[in-house]
């Protein structure tokens, strides 16, 4: 990340693309995105089909109930945030010279895009507190007059301070839901599915927050995540950690009926809550943490000077295409 506003300021092209650019496969991560994607669904669709079965063996119509319910909830919550999510825009900031000029429109496009949805959110929806009234008013203003700088610097503001407040408390409640939903199932297949859900779900709403997402390498990252959560949540079910536990608390419980099954499920239950708690806080950290980089490197980038021959060069070899396609054959003599 970048030091301070004076290196921003002297820094070229050649320089940003020295310290911030990586090598990345973008067909590939886009690939490896989409079957991370559908291994998450596959998971959660066992999850689901998993405790139809459980339901089935105890009543077949309840089985068919549960059946039906369980398609409506893979929809509603795994369809829908996953299409919400990836669908959202993102920022070009992983660019070399001789793409950074269309990155930089590109961003310039997104950055409008973000600020009207910020702008018609915070106008429709009453009460919501999810941005600063005075800076979204500044950023319509800046919308309206097409002034880009305010536009920046508006933008700019709501993040560093009432967006990366509200993001926290999101971040909060969902890691809360997450753990409560967790000590209360008692069952490995629920505990999964729940973390799988509550973090899609915290994604999306960050996500929306912001207005952008991250980009695919970025998303991918946290997709793994999210599939690794999920993984240890149903590990956490499977095994009884809290057994082992009890054994340290001395032998005092072991003469009272029930009472040492009573200390292992509740220490079962607050530590696997705890945990899957704590992994769904990490998730939504990280999503901030991508967001914040690149936007803060595609305000570096729209700072710098771009040399755009090498583009102009191919949109007049197109352009000329074009023209030359046009023209009427020539006719034979």
């Amino acid at each position: 990340m970048p030091k301070n506003k004076k290196d921003n300021q002297n820094i070229t092209i050649y320089d940003y693309e020295e310290r911030y650019v990586r090598r990345q496969n973008s067909k590939g991560a886009k690939f490896l995105l989409v079957v991370l994607a559908g291994l998450i669904g596959v998971f959660l669709v066992w999850c689901l089909l998993s405790i139809v079965m459980d339901i089935w063996a105890l009543n077949e119509y309840a089985g068919y109930a549960a059946a039906a319910v369980a398609v409506v909830l893979f929809v509603i919550l795994y369809i829908v945030p996953l299409v919400k999510i990836c669908r959202s825009e993102y920022f070009l900031t992983n660019v070399n010279s001789a793409h950074a000029g269309r990155a930089k429109r590109h961003n310039k496009r997104v950055r409008r895009s973000i600020a009207a949805k910020i702008v018609d959110f915070n106008s429709s929806v009453d009460g919501a507190g999810w941005y600063d009234d005075k800076i979204v008013g500044d950023i319509s203003v800046a919308l309206k007059s097409g002034d880009d700088g305010a536009l920046k610097s508006a933008l700019s503001e709501l993040y560093s301070g009432r967006i990366k407040k509200t993001a926290r408390e999101i971040i909060f409640r969902c890691s809360l839901k997450s753990a409560a939903y967790s000590a209360l199932s008692q069952d490995s297949k629920i505990d999964a599915a729940l973390v799988v859900v509550v973090n899609l779900q915290l994604v999306k709403d960050i996500v929306f927050l912001y207005g952008f997402r991250p980009s695919d390498a970025k998303l991918l990252k946290i997709f793994a995540a999210v599939v690794q959560n999920a993984l240890i949540a149903y590990g956490l079910g499977s095994v009884r950690i809290g057994n082992g536990i009890v054994k340290t608390m001395g032998d005092a419980a072991k003469g009272i009926p029930f009472l040492g099954t009573a200390i292992s499920a509740l220490v079962d239950s607050s530590i696997q809550g705890l945990a899957n708690g704590t992994m769904t806080a990490v998730i939504g950290f990280q999503t901030i943490r991508y967001l914040t980089k690149e936007y803060n490197l595609q305000n570096v980038l729209d700072g710098i000077e771009v040399d755009e021959t090498q583009e102009e060069l191919e949109e007049t070899c197109e352009e000329l295409e074009r023209e030359l396609r046009k023209k009427p054959a020539r006719q034979g003599a």
